[in-house]
């Protein structure tokens, strides 16, 4: 991993290095000195020389550089790198330039040797460091607050720095789950053949919680549906409405092992809003729209367009603030349309037709139908026709029919919780070829 961090001025003076490893010296600091910063060649955050790898990022006038011998993770150094600053941040309120480092010294090498250990990360959590490392000559004691050393070593290594035991009490318990999601769309110009399809999705979570509760996560993962079915006999024989999950982020809170081993996502979660998890979706997508495009060139002087466009979801649902921008050839000149809902006019600095539906139920339908008249011109470009695009926001409905199947909250108290969930599917990039 990391064998040494290094703070360097723009003049290629080394303010500050601090060497976890023994297989990088201080020559190695200085081939970095003369070799980039004296060369002028910062082109790339990653450099290779004399056999050790220099990464680095740039925070005002210093350079602060992590240095390994290894083939280590770059992704993982940067990381590091960027949340240690934060961490520096935090501590030195004065803007961060070398005069402050002069002035912190004592507290920078504190630093260093809390959030690295041997080359590998420990703890970057500001609120925890906070705790246990003071500002200026302030002593540290065998107790803090009551509490016993082998508490503050179990909250040092990091196990759930997120969430401080104690702190949190609420008269009523509550957690707010929005399943929000991004459908991307490319379909063909007959409305049928599907070209892309895919769903970008987060579960943002509020969680007003008292103690240290744990918490357990579930909904239809196809996987999880498949197994329980497998493990009940009496619903072998029904339909499963699972679906098949691509890819996952989750936030540092779920415990991935439990997860890779029973698909079970259980937390403890931190207080207010955080994301618990992102995910992305490429099967049995359901469109929120339909669109059914005929635009018909008649020479060169002429275009007209008959647009349909269709609910593709619950009549019991509403769609908000729908817009088709629906391009239209550069020498338009004049543009006459009739909608039967909303309202539909011509934006000559786009090149398009702007239709806004502001409330559009679902499962009905409405068409378009214009007539485009174009200055004629002897040398006129073939129109490439750019496909249609939508913006809209459908509430309680997912594209991707991912549901919240459950919620479960465990804690000593034994509180009741409110849930609540709310679903919303916006437009990523959702196109019509015309």
């Amino acid at each position: 991993m990391i064998s040494a961090i290094l703070f360097i001025n723009q003049k290629g003076e080394i303010l500050i290095s601090r060497f976890y490893r023994d297989d990088v010296s201080r020559a190695a600091a200085d081939a970095f000195r003369t070799g980039v910063i004296a060369a002028k060649q910062l082109t790339t955050p990653v450099t290779i020389l004399d056999g050790s790898s220099f990464l680095y990022i740039r925070q005002g006038d210093i350079y602060v550089v992590g240095v390994s011998k290894a083939n280590c993770n770059p992704t993982l150094v940067f990381q590091f790198l960027y949340s240690l600053m934060d961490v520096l941040k935090a501590y030195i309120v004065e803007k961060f330039d070398e005069g402050a480092i002069q002035n912190n010294f004592v507290l920078i090498y504190e630093l260093l040797d809390e959030t690295m250990d041997f080359g590998y990360p420990q703890l970057t959590s500001v609120n925890i460091l906070k705790q246990y490392i003071k500002v200026g000559d302030v002593k540290e004691e065998k107790r803090v607050g009551g509490k016993s050393a082998a508490t503050i070593s179990a909250e040092i290594t990091g196990n759930v720095d997120w969430r401080e035991p104690g702190k949190y009490k609420y008269r009523k318990n509550e957690v707010f789950i929005d399943v929000l999601e991004a459908v991307n769309l490319l379909m063909s110009n007959k409305g049928s053949n599907i070209l892309r399809a895919d769903v970008s999705g987060k579960i943002v979570m509020k969680t007003y919680l008292s103690g240290m509760p744990e918490c357990k996560f579930g909904m239809n993962d196809k996987l999880v549906m498949e197994k329980e079915a497998l493990n009940n006999t009496r619903r072998k024989k029904r339909h499963f409405s699972g679906i098949a999950i691509d890819d996952t982020t989750f936030h540092r809170c779920v415990k991935l092992g439990q997860f890779d081993h029973d698909r079970t996502i259980s937390f403890v979660p931190p207080d207010g809003e955080f994301e618990l998890m992102r995910y992305r979706i490429t099967q049995n997508v359901n469109r929120p729209f339909r669109v059914f495009p005929i635009v018909t060139e008649h020479g060169k002087n002429r275009v007209e367009y008959e647009i349909k466009v269709k609910g593709n979801f619950s009549s019991k649902l509403f769609a908000s603030n729908v817009l088709l921008r629906i391009p239209t050839p550069k020498s338009t000149a004049k543009c006459s349309l009739n909608v039967a809902i909303g309202k539909a006019k011509y934006n000559p600095s786009k090149d398009a037709i702007l239709w806004k539906i502001k409330k559009f139920p679902g499962d009905a339908s409405y068409i378009l139908k214009g007539e485009v008249r174009l200055v004629p011109s002897v040398n006129a470009k073939q129109w490439s026709r750019p496909p249609i695009t939508m913006e809209f926001q459908v509430p309680m409905f997912t594209s991707s029919g991912l549901h919240v199947r459950f919620m479960k909250v465990f804690e000593r108290a034994n509180y009741e919780t409110t849930k609540w969930v709310r679903y919303m599917t916006r437009a990523g990039q959702y196109q019509i070829r015309i």
